[in-house]
C-alpha cells in the first residue's frame, strides 16, 4: 500500500484487519477485541510486511476514546454521579496509592531507582477507560449501580492522572531524573500578573484552578449553551445537520477543555455528554454519534497493538508475570476489599474489580514520560505494554468469571448472614429469614422459570411495558427477559418475573425454557439484537410462535428469514392507525353525500375491506287514487329530517312555508295533520311520550270524485313513540387478512397470537 497517503493507509489497514481477526475472534467465541489487538500487533513495527503510522493511528484512536467518554455521559448524569461519590473517591485513591505500592516493590526488586519505581507504579494504579467501559456496555452494566460506581471511580483516576502529569516533570530532579521546564501558559500569565515564579506547589494549585474552572464554565455556561445549540439544530429537521452538531460539540469541547483548561480529551468530553444528559434529545444523540464511537474505538485497541513487541515475553519473561500479577491480581483483590469496606455490595465488588483489573491510555502516557525524564529504564515501557495487552486480553474471562461468581456469593451471603440484636448474633438463619437483597441485585433471577406453555417477553421499554400490561390483563402466564437493571427493577415492582441476562445467549433462554413456551414476543427496537433472539429462540422450539418488531421492509425480511412467524412494522401500523380513523369519516361523509363514490373506493381499498357504496336518494312517487298506507317509524331508515330535504330538493315547489300555493298535504294514517303539528312544536308536551315529526307524501291536488277522508286521526288517537336513535359509532378498524407487514404472506401459527 502507498505510503504517500499515511492517514488513509493506516485506516484502512487499522479496520480492515481490525475487521477480519475481529470476525474469526468472535467465531471461536471470543471477545472482538482479541482480534482487534492482533490485527495492531500485524501492522506494527516490531513484525515484517506492512508497517502502519503509529502516530496517526494513535490520534485517530483519540477520537474514538472522546466519543466513548461522550457517550458515556449521555447516560451518566450529575446527580449519578454526585450519588457514587462515596465509594468511587476514597476506592480510586485508596487503589492508586495500593498500587503504586505494589508497582515500587517491584521496582526495587528489580534494580531501579525509588524515583522510576513510584512512576511504574502510578502506570500500573490507573484502569483504562476505553476497556472499562466496553466490558461493561457489553455487559448492558453502564446504567447499573456497580456500572456507576465503577465509571465514578475511572472518573476519579483520570483527574488523580490529571495531576500527576503535573507533579511528574516537577518533581523529577528529586526523584532522580532530568528536571524538565514546565511551560504552562496560565502559569506564565500568573507569574507576570504577581510577578513572582511559582514553586511547584503554586504550579500544582493553578493547575487545581483550572480544573475547578472547567467544570464551572461546564455547569453555568456549557449547561444552557449545549442543548440550546443541539434544540436549535434539531429544530431544522435536518438529521445530517443534527449528527453534526453532535461531533461537533463533543469534540469541539474535549479539545477546548484539553488546551484551554489542561484536563484530558476524555475528561471533557464526558462533561459534555454529562451536560447534554439533562435534554430530551439526549437519546438521540447517542444515537446518531454511536457509529462513528465504534469505529474509532476500534482504531484505540489496534494503536495499542501496534506498540507491542513479542519479543519481550521471551527476553524478560519474569518481569512481565511480575507485572501481570500487580495488574490482575493484586489491584483486584485491594479494589475488591475496598468496596467491601464501603460498605458496597459483594456483587458490585466483584463486577468493580474485575472490570478495574488493567490498564490503558494513561499507563502509555506515563511510561513515557517516565522514560523521557530518565527515571526508568527503556525495558520498563516495554513491561507496561506487555501488561497492558494481556490484560486487556484477560479482562473479559474476568468479568465472565465475576458475573458467574456474583449470584452465588450473594445466595449465600444472604443465607448465612447473621442478623445483630444488641443481646445476641443469630447466624445460619434459613432464607427466609435472611434479610432480603437489593431488588436489582437479586439472585431469584439466575434460576430457571417453573412456568411451561407460557409466553416469553424480551425487552421492557415502550413497547414491552404496554405488552406487559397486555399480557397480565389477558391473565396469559408469561416472564420476561431484560439485561438494564433499571427496567429490571420496575418489572420486579410491576410483579413481573424477570430473567436477567441477553436475550442472544442460550442461558437466558434456558432459564426462561423457552424449549417449553408457546410464544415469544420481541419488543427490543434493534433488528440485529432481536434477529439474534429469534435465531437462537428458533433453534430451540421450533413450534415456537415468535412476533417480533421492525422498522423497514429488509428489517422485517430478516427477521422472518431467521425464524419469525409475523413481523410487526411500527410506521406502517401507525399508517394503518390513521386510515382507521380515517374510514371513520369516510362513512359518516358517504351518509351525508359530501364524498363521491371514487374516493371511498380509494381508501377502501387502502384499507383492504369491502366498497362501501354511496347511500341512494329516496325516490318520492306521487300519491295516487289509493288511499296511503300508514308510515311506521324505523329505527335504522333514514332520519325524517334528511327526507324532508330530499324531498324538498327533488320538489322545490312544493315547500310548505312561503308557497304560494301549497300542495294539498294529506297525512299518513297515524300521523299528526300540520296544524296539530305547529301546536305540538309551539308547545312541547312535558313529561310526556315523545311524538314523532310527521312524515308527509306529497301529492298534487286530488279530483272532487276522489273520496275525501272523513276523520282524521290525530296524535292523541294513536299516539306514536320513537325509540331514541342510538348515536352513530365508527367501524371498527378492519384487521388485514394476513400479517400487516407483509400482505399475503403464509400465516400459521401453532398458537394464536397474543392480541396487543
Amino acid at each position: 500500500m502507498p505510503h504517500d497517503t499515511p492517514l488513509i493507509s493506516t485506516i484502512v489497514a487499522g479496520l480492515v484487519l481490525a475487521f477480519v481477526f475481529g470476525a474469526a475472534a468472535n467465531r471461536l467465541k471470543m471477545p472482538p477485541l482479541v482480534g482487534y489487538l492482533i490485527a495492531g500487533v500485524l501492522v506494527g513495527p516490531f513484525t515484517p510486511g506492512f508497517v502502519a503510522n503509529a502516530e496517526l493511528a494513535t490520534e485517530l484512536s483519540e477520537i474514538g476514546v472522546i466519543l466513548l467518554m461522550f457517550g458515556v455521559g449521555l447516560h451518566f448524569s450529575l446527580k449519578d454521579l454526585l450519588s457514587v461519590q462515596a465509594v468511587a473517591v476514597p476506592g480510586a485513591l485508596l487503589r492508586i496509592a495500593g498500587g503504586t505500592v505494589m508497582g515500587l516493590g517491584l521496582a526495587l526488586l528489580m534494580g531501579w531507582s525509588w524515583g522510576g519505581g513510584l512512576v511504574f507504579g502510578l502506570a500500573l494504579s490507573v484502569a483504562s477507560t476505553v476497556v472499562l467501559l466496553k466490558a461493561l456496555q457489553d455487559r448492558h452494566l453502564v446504567d447499573s449501580d456497580r456500572g456507576r460506581i465503577a465509571v465514578g471511580w475511572v472518573i476519579v483516576e483520570d483527574i488523580a492522572m490529571v495531576l500527576a502529569l503535573v507533579l511528574i516533570p516537577a518533581f523529577s530532579g528529586i526523584m532522580g531524573g532530568t528536571a524538565q521546564e514546565l511551560h504552562d501558559p496560565f502559569v506564565d500569565v500568573v507569574e507576570r500578573i504577581f510577578g513572582v515564579e511559582l514553586n511547584i506547589w503554586g504550579i500544582l494549585g493553578v493547575t487545581v484552578v483550572k480544573l475547578g474552572a472547567f467544570v464551572g464554565f461546564m455547569l453555568v455556561v456549557g449547561r444552557r449553551v449545549i442543548p440550546w445549540i443541539l434544540h436549535l439544530t434539531a429544530h431544522t429537521g435536518s438529521r445530517e445537520l443534527f449528527r453534526l452538531a453532535v461531533l461537533a460539540i463533543a469534540l469541539g469541547v474535549a479539545a477546548g477543555a484539553a488546551y484551554l483548561f489542561g484536563v484530558s480529551l476524555a475528561l471533557g468530553a464526558f462533561f459534555a455528554g454529562m451536560i447534554l444528559s439533562e435534554s430530551e434529545l439526549s437519546n438521540r444523540a447517542a444515537q446518531e454519534s454511536l457509529p462513528f464511537r465504534d469505529a474509532f474505538a476500534v482504531l484505540f485497541f489496534v494503536a495499542v497493538g501496534m506498540l507491542f513487541d513479542p519479543m519481550i515475553l521471551v527476553t524478560h519473561p519474569f518481569e512481565v508475570l511480575g507485572t501481570l500479577f500487580i495488574i490482575i491480581v493484586g489491584k483486584s483483590v485491594l479494589g475488591f476489599f475496598l468496596v467491601i469496606a464501603l460498605r458496597r455490595p459483594v456483587g458490585a465488588a466483584l463486577t468493580i474489580s474485575a472490570s478495574l483489573a488493567q490498564i490503558g491510555e494513561f499507563s502509555f502516557i506515563l511510561a513515557a514520560l517516565g522514560v523521557g525524564l530518565g527515571l526508568m529504564p527503556r525495558d520498563a515501557q516495554s513491561y507496561i505494554l506487555a501488561g497492558s495487552i494481556i490484560s486487556i486480553l484477560v479482562n473479559p474471562l474476568l468479568m465472565f468469571v465475576a458475573e458467574h461468581l456474583r449470584p452465588r456469593l450473594e445466595a449465600r451471603i444472604a443465607v448465612n448472614a447473621p442478623i445483630v440484636v444488641p443481646t445476641r448474633v443469630e447466624p445460619e438463619l434459613s432464607g427466609a429469614a435472611a434479610p432480603p437483597p437489593e431488588p436489582v441485585e437479586a439472585s431469584d433471577e439466575r434460576l430457571p422459570t417453573t412456568l411451561n406453555g407460557h409466553a416469553v417477553l424480551i425487552g421492557y421499554g415502550r413497547v414491552g411495558t404496554v405488552v406487559a400490561d397486555g399480557l397480565k390483563r389477558q391473565g396469559t402466564p408469561f416472564l420476561l427477559i431484560e439485561d438494564a437493571e433499571k427496567r429490571v427493577a420496575a418489572a420486579h415492582q410491576a410483579g413481573i418475573e424477570v430473567v436477567v441476562g441477553n436475550a442472544a445467549s442460550g442461558k437466558a433462554l434456558a432459564l426462561a425454557n423457552v424449549a417449553g413456551a408457546r410464544t415469544l414476543l420481541v419488543a427490543i427496537p434493534n433488528a440485529f439484537e432481536a434477529g439474534q433472539a429469534v435465531e437462537q429462540a428458533r433453534k430451540v422450539n421450533d413450534k415456537l410462535h415468535i412476533v417480533a418488531r421492525a422498522h423497514s421492509d429488509e428489517e422485517d425480511s430478516y427477521l422472518r428469514d431467521l425464524g419469525a412467524n409475523e413481523v410487526i412494522m411500527g410506521e406502517r401500523e401507525i399508517g394503518l392507525g390513521m386510515l382507521g380513523w380515517t374510514e371513520a369519516e369516510m362513512v359518516q361523509d358517504a351518509q351525508s353525500g359530501a364524498r363521491t363514490q371514487a374516493g371511498m373506493d380509494a381508501i377502501a381499498a387502502a384499507l383492504k375491506v369491502e366498497p362501501i357504496l354511496a347511500p341512494v336518494q329516496p325516490v318520492v312517487t306521487p300519491a295516487t287514487d289509493v288511499p296511503p298506507a300508514p308510515v311506521l317509524p324505523d329505527p335504522e331508515a333514514v332520519p325524517a329530517e334528511e327526507l324532508e330535504a330530499a324531498i324538498e330538493a327533488a320538489h322545490p315547489a312544493h315547500v310548505i312555508e312561503g308557497a304560494a300555493e301549497p300542495a294539498a298535504v294529506v297525512p299518513a294514517l297515524g300521523e299528526m295533520p300540520v296544524e296539530a303539528e305547529d301546536e305540538a312544536a309551539a308547545e312541547p308536551p312535558e313529561g310526556g311520550p315523545q311524538v314523532a315529526p310527521a312524515a308527509y307524501v306529497v301529492a298534487p291536488v286530488v279530483t272532487p270524485q276522489l273520496p275525501l277522508v272523513a276523520e282524521v286521526p290525530t296524535a292523541e288517537d294513536v299516539p306514536v313513540v320513537v325509540p331514541e336513535p342510538e348515536a352513530p359509532q365508527p367501524p371498527p378498524r378492519p384487521k388485514p387478512s394476513g400479517p400487516a407487514t407483509s400482505p399475503g404472506a403464509a400465516f400459521n401459527p401453532e398458537v394464536a397470537p397474543v392480541d396487543e
